[in-house]
């Protein structure tokens, strides 16, 4: 009887009998095939998602592999490399992507959109990604300005992501996206806006030519999982449900209501972030209702970004000279920064987002 054989990655080997021996032994794979008996020259092991061919007639250059660190028995704390004895190098890793523990480095930044075609730079499922926060404070936060210029199908796959704070806010055009638990999927307008709370899974299905999205994460360096197994929608509909400890949101621009501040021009919606993040985050939109419209603001601590969704703004940090921003222009700002924003144009809007430390320190 033939058996089907296995995909596996060649490996060179002298020692066989004490390369398997280390493999099975010390690192918990399987011996599977070994041939021919009276003189050994080949054996095939599996284990941890992988298949190894080792071959004592191979030409390979020894190779690296990837494993969790908790295979070595009693030695977890210590013990970070292991060579096998026919020389393939093997990494003990706690994780992908570890957890981000060192301390944010609040700035001033400005980015200015433009219109250059080097800010941007091709990223997953082919989507153009311009990223806002090049410095991401200590690497705690990522905004990026996210665009698809040919609409159509988008050739995305059922995921989730590894964060702690997630949002996504359409800026123009439209996307029909999906979520696990909340139903069937919707179109995403300007000015609408999702929370993605930790692990929810999630699929982009369709966008309109020049969608462009607004997104920002903590961790700024996090993993994108893709889930094999889940189909969306899901069968049941839960929309109470929460993922790490938060739920998720959807505002809709169109339903929204708009609060008028008399005394500085602008009025304000508040997107529901705050809520449903669990105190983490609070993101509102503001926009002028007259021409000398000028906002005050300052906050204590943790994180503010400003997008200016259209129009033009005049940006004042404490006694320095205005510096305008238009269409497209972000900035973050470091806690217990004196600000004013002052209208320059009719149709001036603005995005702002506040994140607490407690996203950064958790």
């Amino acid at each position: 009887m033939t058996r089907t054989p296995k995909a596996a990655l060649v490996q060179a080997c002298d020692d066989l009998d004490g390369t398997v021996d280390f493999f099975v032994d010390r690192l918990g794979f399987r011996l599977e095939t070994i041939f021919p008996a009276d003189e050994p020259r080949v054996a095939v092991i599996t284990g941890h998602g992988l298949c190894l061919r080792l071959d004592r007639d191979a030409d390979a250059a020894p190779a690296i592999l990837r494993l969790p660190r908790v295979l070595v028995d009693g030695q977890e704390d210590v013990v970070r490399e292991l060579a096998a004895p026919n020389g393939t190098r093997i990494l003990l890793v706690d994780r992908d992507i570890p957890d981000f523990n060192a301390p944010a480095t609040p700035e001033f930044t400005i980015n200015q959109d433009g219109g250059t075609n080097d800010a941007w730079v091709v990223g997953r499922a082919g989507m153009r990604y311009r990223d806002l926060i090049p410095g991401r404070w200590n690497g705690h936060v990522v905004a990026s300005h996210i665009r698809i210029p040919i609409g159509g199908p988008v050739p995305d796959y059922v995921h989730y992501h590894d964060v702690r704070f997630q949002m996504i806010y359409c800026h123009s055009g439209w996307v029909r996206v999906v979520y696990q638990d909340q139903g069937a999927p919707f179109v995403m307008r300007p000015g609408d806006c999702v929370l993605q709370p930790p692990g929810i899974r999630h699929q982009v299905l369709e966008a309109s030519d020049g969608l462009e999205v607004i997104e920002i994460g903590c961790p700024a360096l996090h993993a994108t999982h893709v889930d094999h197994a889940m189909t969306l929608p899901s069968a049941e509909i839960m929309p109470n449900r929460t993922y790490g400890g938060q739920f998720f949101t959807r505002h809709v621009a169109a339903e929204a209501q708009w609060t008028t501040d008399p005394n500085s021009g602008f009025e304000s919606r508040d997107l529901g972030i705050e809520k449903a993040a669990q105190g983490l985050a609070r993101v509102t939109v503001h926009r002028a209702t007259r021409s000398d419209a000028t906002d005050t603001r300052e906050h204590s601590s943790g994180f503010l970004f400003l997008f200016t969704r259209s129009g033009s703004i005049a940006l004042t940090l404490g006694d320095a000279d205005p510096r305008t921003l238009r269409a497209g222009d972000a900035v973050t700002l470091p806690p217990e920064t004196a600000m004013s924003v002052a209208a320059e144009t009719a149709d001036a809007e603005t995005l702002s987002i506040w994140i607490s430390d407690r996203a950064f320190n958790p």
